[in-house]
């Protein structure tokens, strides 16, 4: 059970025509949930279907998340690819090819106490775990726990680099609490200081309904 002292927030990140019309099944659950209370807060995020992976792309702050995600895997040794995809297009004008990112029709971020839970759906292998069994579970007011293996911080190390304390994961952006250090993590799993930023972890999305791009 989630303790309740636990606040707990999920994102949802979905296609436009879903947020605009919001009648999914998982979406409404959702929605359920926080009505109950056990999610705290549900944030409800657009994307398109296709990104383009270019430095003139509109929708960067898709692209951001998706990298975001990509780590977050990385730490845990699980996968994203499926649900997303990336494809290439060639102009039938040009003949120029490019490369775009293929959005999932649901996604979910879960946030303990604006520390990140997991990234759903993911897979490890030939296991995969669901939206749907997320949403099951927070329905229950259970805390899901992803698959793969816990996420390691410099060579298994939850320390500052800078003075040794322990250090907080806030969607990617690590941060110590005693000296005010911030860095964030390669896909190595080397921490890097994020020089001139703010102390404080980043928050979590306060939008309600954000269309992202």
């Amino acid at each position: 059970m989630i303790a309740e002292s636990t606040d707990i927030t999920v994102v949802c990140h979905v296609r436009a025509p879903l947020l605009l019309e919001p009648i999914d099944r998982q979406i409404e659950t959702l929605q359920a949930c926080e009505a109950e209370g056990s999610v705290d807060d549900l944030l409800l995020r657009s994307w398109p279907k296709e990104v383009s992976r270019t430095e003139s792309s509109p929708h960067h702050e898709v692209l951001e998340t998706y990298d975001r995600f990509s780590q977050w895997a990385v730490r845990r040794g699980v996968s994203i690819e499926p649900p997303f995809n990336t494809r290439t297009s060639t102009s039938q004008v040009t003949g120029e090819s490019r490369e775009l990112l293929v959005t999932p029709l649901l996604c979910l971020e879960v946030y303990a106490d604006d520390q990140l839970v997991g990234v759903f759906p993911h897979s490890d292998g030939d296991e995969t775990y669901t939206t749907n069994e997320v949403i099951a579970q927070l329905r229950t007011e259970e805390l899901p726990t992803p698959l793969g293996q816990s996420p390691t911080l410099a060579g298994s190390s939850t320390e500052c680099p800078e003075c040794g304390d322990s250090i907080v994961d806030g969607q990617g952006l690590y941060a110590c609490g005693e000296c005010g250090w911030t860095g964030t993590m390669t896909d190595a799993g080397e921490l890097v200081s994020r020089t001139g930023r703010s102390a404080d972890v980043e928050a979590k999305p306060s939008a309600r309904t954000a269309e992202t791009g």
